[in-house]
């Protein structure tokens, strides 16, 4: 019997090395990189620190790390960072700038990861020993929560402008960062040059394995290097996955373009399909959410029957649907996508069948 097909769209890290990017791990020359012995690996970091137009990066595990990472390097204990309430970086990385760095969080609620400049204004602690220490201001480009939505380049001016004028360093988790400058045009290092460290990850959109990089100046990059360290991610032969990173720079920028057409080809669908309502914001990149109408059924019940037809979504929330077009999903895969979304909201109808 031949196994199911699956159409995954919980995430765009669920892609699979392509012969391409197999290839060049295959062919990868190594070292001990924590001894920085690794050519591949350091080949990889002045790479991404050409592209950000930055003096260093450093290669890293995960996001998660990096952006750790930068905390440490901007914050001391007992100081404070600024961030939007729905960011990564508050929500999905385990409190980790307190539990590790002793740096406190003062989130800001956007408009789907938008923060209005006039919501800064006020939040700058009193030097006192009573209150915390204001040290960074960290943004997220594209928002994960915010569904995939760029942070438009004048407003992000406005908002650096104002953190440099009140001496805040600046981070940015651009984990999709080459979503945003692919979608808008805008060079990579035009983004990166408004702040003092830059994350970028290669495991998302851009279909590499594993693998992040933090990009700053040298002296924090040098810094950066003994925090990794300590974290534990300090790799050894981490050429060959570096070599993943490296084919992922040079093949698989420019394509992200196919995934944002797809996710708008997803979403023209979905806004055909009763019971189904996308988000009142734009889909600008490779992400959507769309919420079900209560009187079909919840997010996680529609995920579960999709999941038996072959499709998988990610319920985010009692009603919430996450949909991600990646390096692995066609426009043939959204089509038949879409036509077992039809199926499924036209014969399935959990509520009917409550008692």
């Amino acid at each position: 019997m031949r196994a199911q097909r699956i159409l995954d769209f919980r995430s765009d890290t669920v892609t699979r090395p392509t012969p391409g990017m197999r290839a060049a791990m295959a062919a990868a020359e190594v070292g001990d990189d924590v001894l920085g012995d690794d050519p591949t690996v350091r080949q990889l970091e002045e790479r991404v620190a050409e592209l950000l137009h930055k003096e260093a990066a450093l290669f890293v595990p995960s996001g998660t790390m990096s952006n750790l990472i930068a905390v440490r390097l901007h914050c001391r204990p007992g100081d404070e960072m600024i961030c939007e309430a729905d960011s990564h970086i508050y929500n999905y990385e385990q409190g980790g700038y307190a539990q590790i760095c002793g740096v406190a969080a003062r989130p800001v609620q956007g408009d789907w990861g938008l923060i209005r400049p006039e919501q800064l204004e006020g939040l700058i602690r009193p030097q006192n020993v009573h209150f915390v220490r204001t040290r960074l201001l960290t943004l997220e480009n594209t928002h994960n929560r915010g569904g995939g939505r760029i942070q438009p380049f004048s407003l992000v001016e406005t908002l650096t402008s104002w953190a440099r004028r009140n001496r805040l360093a600046l981070h940015l988790d651009g984990a999709r960062l080459w979503n945003a400058s692919v979608a808008t045009g805008i060079p990579l290092q035009q983004w990166a040059q408004l702040f003092d460290t830059v994350n970028v990850c290669f495991s998302k959109g851009l279909g590499a394995p594993v693998g992040s990089a933090l990009a700053g100046p040298s002296d924090l990059i040098t810094e950066a290097r003994r925090h990794r360290k300590v974290l534990g991610g300090g790799m050894r032969q981490a050429g060959v996955l570096a070599a993943a990173a490296l084919y992922a720079l040079e093949h698989h920028i420019d394509r992200l373009a196919e995934d944002h057409a797809n996710a708008q080809r997803l979403a023209a669908g979905l806004a055909e399909i009763p019971f189904l309502t996308l988000m009142p914001i734009p889909v600008e990149t490779n992400i959507l959410l769309f919420d079900v109408a209560p009187e079909w059924g919840t997010a996680a019940q529609l995920s579960q029957i999709l999941k038996e037809h072959g499709v998988l979504m990610l319920a985010t929330a009692p009603q919430r649907i996450r949909a991600i077009t990646h390096l692995d999903v066609t426009s043939c895969d959204v089509d038949e996508a879409l036509g077992i979304l039809r199926h499924v909201m036209a014969q399935h109808r959990p509520c009917q069948n409550s008692p």
